[in-house]
């Protein structure tokens, strides 16, 4: 398995100068890092994605979008695309994630065309999926999880252009985690769902946990089988914190 990628969703956080004083403090901890055992990952708003990529180029810190379109250029008004996000210098783009689900209507189907259009450029796609409060409740977790594997992952999908984010909407920005034990079958229930629909991709596809993921827990939560990185919220929009919740992937 691939080392572990520790992922930032700054989502409408934070202007040019705070923002790209966070991604130059994360870069250089990253460059006086020898080998590190992780993948390092920051998603900030579109507003200010070119000014941070040109601050940490070449310096290991990754950068990546919050969200695209499924065309690549015409008449989107407000729109991103991954082609856009690409001549940024983005690797990754965050596609699906719950509240562009809940805000935007965002259904399996548009998931998986972003995801598509993403790849198509190059790009990694990271899926988001997971269920709400309600459905967790009515005992269908796992059930709603491979619904959306099944809608949201697009033909050739593989190990290297696509990981899964399993984020419980109901532990996002609450405070509330998940038990060990219930994650732990979720992500084994997310990589047998990978299984049967991309066979050969399916073991190296990593898979990130988020929710409410903090520097107390992040150990705990890493170390749990099939849980391949975090998808970070709030705590990533403090480099001490984000940089705890990565030094706690390496174990």
């Amino acid at each position: 398995m691939a080392r572990k990628l520790i992922a930032g969703n700054w989502k409408m956080n934070l202007l040019r100068p705070e923002g790209t004083a966070l991604a130059r403090d994360l870069a250089l901890r990253l460059a006086r890092t020898v080998d590190p055992a992780f993948d390092l990952l920051v998603c900030p708003p579109a507003t200010i994605i070119a000014p941070i990529a040109d601050a940490v180029q070449g310096s290991g810190l990754l950068v990546g979008g919050q969200d695209c379109h499924s065309a690549q250029e015409g008449a989107h008004t407000g729109d991103v695309s991954a082609r856009m996000l690409a001549d940024l210098g983005c690797s990754h783009v965050i596609v699906g994630h719950s509240e562009r689900r809940q805000d935007h209507g965002e259904i399996d189907l548009m998931v998986a065309e972003k995801a598509a259009a993403a790849q198509a450029e190059g790009l990694v796609a990271i899926i988001c999926i997971g269920e709400t409060e309600a459905e967790r409740n009515d005992g269908r977790a796992l059930q709603v999880c491979s619904r959306q594997i099944a809608g949201s992952l697009p033909q050739g999908a593989t190990a290297e252009n696509t990981v899964i984010a399993y984020e419980p909407v109901w532990a996002i920005g609450t405070g509330r985690t998940p038990t060990t034990a219930d994650v732990a079958e979720v992500h084994a229930h997310i990589r047998a769902a990978l299984g049967a629909r991309v066979p050969s991709e399916a073991a190296g596809i990593r898979i990130l946990y988020g929710g409410s993921v903090k520097p107390g827990n992040a150990a705990e939560l890493l170390a749990v089988p099939n849980v391949d990185g975090a998808l970070v919220g709030g705590a990533s929009l403090k480099a001490d914190d984000f940089w705890a919740i990565a030094e706690a992937s390496a174990g």
